[in-house]
């Protein structure tokens, strides 16, 4: 079995590390012209599109998937059986917790965290990670809750700590969040070219 499936035109740093496969486990599969930069560590069974960019050590935990054209900026951790889809930005220092679920078309700014334990130290709780709908944006040092759903279109703001159900097209601002109709400046496509710079 190969230990790792890298599509053609990738560039892996040379200390990145692919891990290879444990005893049952499937290899990593990412898709062509990826960027794996220095430190950045990828598990088995992650699952990658094509174009994905790993800054910096960064970590992709095993049994998640990512979509094309994604970018996951330096020093993220993505846990496990997380799904991302396509043309997500997570910037630097973003912690994504296990199960966590982010739609298209989605920015995370640097060092915000989706949490997946509803209390700390809640040891045998039920974990779920939040779910972010497609072209949502969560601001930098935004936190969101465990089993949170933000609804499609909606804007995080920074250092929000979001701890309930966002409606879809909603701006959620302060701690916890609160609910407002999003600003006109906010309400327009957000999406952007996820390899056009270097500030990850």
């Amino acid at each position: 079995m190969s230990e790792s499936d890298i599509g053609e035109g990738s560039q892996i740093a040379d200390s990145a590390r692919i891990l290879p496969p444990e005893a049952g486990q499937a290899p990593a599969r990412v898709g062509a012209d990826a960027v794996v930069q220095s430190g950045a560590t990828i598990y088995p069974e992650v699952v990658a599109g094509d174009r994905l960019d790993v800054g910096h050590n960064a970590v992709v935990h095993a049994s998640t998937t990512i979509g094309h054209d994604c970018r996951v900026g330096s020093q993220v951790v993505v846990a496990r059986l997380s799904d991302l889809g396509h043309r997500v930005d997570i910037g630097p220092g973003v912690s994504l917790s296990s199960g966590t679920t982010v739609g298209d078309d989605v920015f995370i700014g640097p060092h915000a965290v989706l949490a997946n334990n509803p209390y700390p130290d809640s040891d045998g709780a039920e974990r779920t990670g939040p779910t972010l709908g497609a072209n949502v944006a969560v601001g930098a040092n935004a936190t969101v809750r465990s089993d949170v759903t933000i609804g499609e279109n909606s804007v995080v703001a920074a250092g929000a700590v979001v701890t309930d159900d966002v409606p879809p097209s909603t701006f959620a601002t302060g701690v916890p969040a609160k609910h407002r109709p999003l600003p006109e400046q906010l309400g327009h496509e957000r999406h952007r070219s996820k390899r056009a710079g270097s500030d990850d």
